[in-house]
């Protein structure tokens, strides 16, 4: 009877896969698809929708923005911040109360019999792996006060990875209109130096506006929100690692599991808080 508890409990404490393999953001993408098809529709009803493509321009914005990029930041960064905004189109992280729930079902099942038994549950969570090195360092017997230390300073290693991508997006926006407004600077010039050519005004004019274009929606509409959203999932993901942390702190110290409830409640929000013992 008891081992078919323990096969019962354990079951319910496995982290569900759905966090590992994640899904895509439809706010994120849905949000970036909307702002580029309003754009489109407002050139669209213009009636000169071939007059908003220069190809002299994207060279400009986008291989100037490029080049500054890698010139402040080491092409590692740079590299490491495209699979960060990768993964930023993807959900992966579990809701705060989906995370404490299951931080409290391992802690429960350790509690009632024995860290030991937390072996089977964490092989199929190592997927999972802030939450799989925190629990497997508790069931090693590994002191509370190590295991505080360890997590404590791999989160933070992560938030500093997460802050540096989420810098060099800030600081392509912040270069994209500068690049812009070289492209605009071109523009002029070889208008002002073909002034008795009638024929190349346009052109050189629509370089040095199209130029001011590409780098005001790539600012705008691509790198600074993608910088907000990753500072966002950064922050989501600190607090779901907290609560990793919280639990195999609290499993690695054998302390009570309401004493983790209380613990966890404490850094939720008000309505992610949770109920385990009723």
């Amino acid at each position: 009877m008891a081992t078919s508890t323990v096969r019962r409990t354990a079951a319910h404490a496995l982290p569900r896969r759905r966090s590992a393999r994640g899904r895509p953001d439809a706010a994120t993408i849905l949000g970036l698809i909307f702002g580029f098809v309003l754009i489109a529709a407002a050139i669209g009803a213009g009636g000169t929708p071939r007059s908003f493509f220069n190809l002299p321009s994207l060279l400009i914005v986008v291989g100037g923005t490029c080049a500054v990029v890698l010139t402040c930041f080491s092409a590692g960064e740079v590299l490491n911040t495209a699979r960060v905004v990768a993964k930023t189109l993807v959900s992966s992280l579990p809701p705060p109360r989906e995370a404490a729930m299951q931080v409290m079902q391992l802690a429960d099942l350790a509690r009632r019999y024995g860290p030991l038994h937390l072996q089977k549950p964490l092989q199929s969570a190592a997927q999972v792996a802030f939450l799989y090195k925190g629990f497997i360092m508790a069931v090693d017997g590994v002191d509370g006060d190590e295991v505080e230390a360890v997590l404590s300073h791999d989160l933070q290693a992560t938030v500093e990875r997460h802050q540096r991508s989420a810098d060099v997006l800030r600081r392509a926006a912040e270069y994209a209109p500068a690049m812009g407004l070289i492209g605009t600077l071109i523009g002029l010039v070889q208008m002002l130096g073909n002034l008795e050519d009638p024929a190349s005004i346009g052109p050189a004019m629509a370089v040095a506006l199209l130029t001011t274009f590409y780098g005001a929606v790539l600012a705008n509409l691509v790198f600074s929100p993608l910088a907000a959203k990753l500072d966002r999932n950064s922050a989501a993901e600190a607090m779901i690692n907290h609560v990793y942390l919280l639990g195999a702190v609290s499993v690695s110290r054998q302390e009570n599991p309401r004493r983790l409830e209380a613990m966890l409640n404490s850094i939720l929000p008000p309505t992610q808080r949770i109920r385990f013992f009723g």
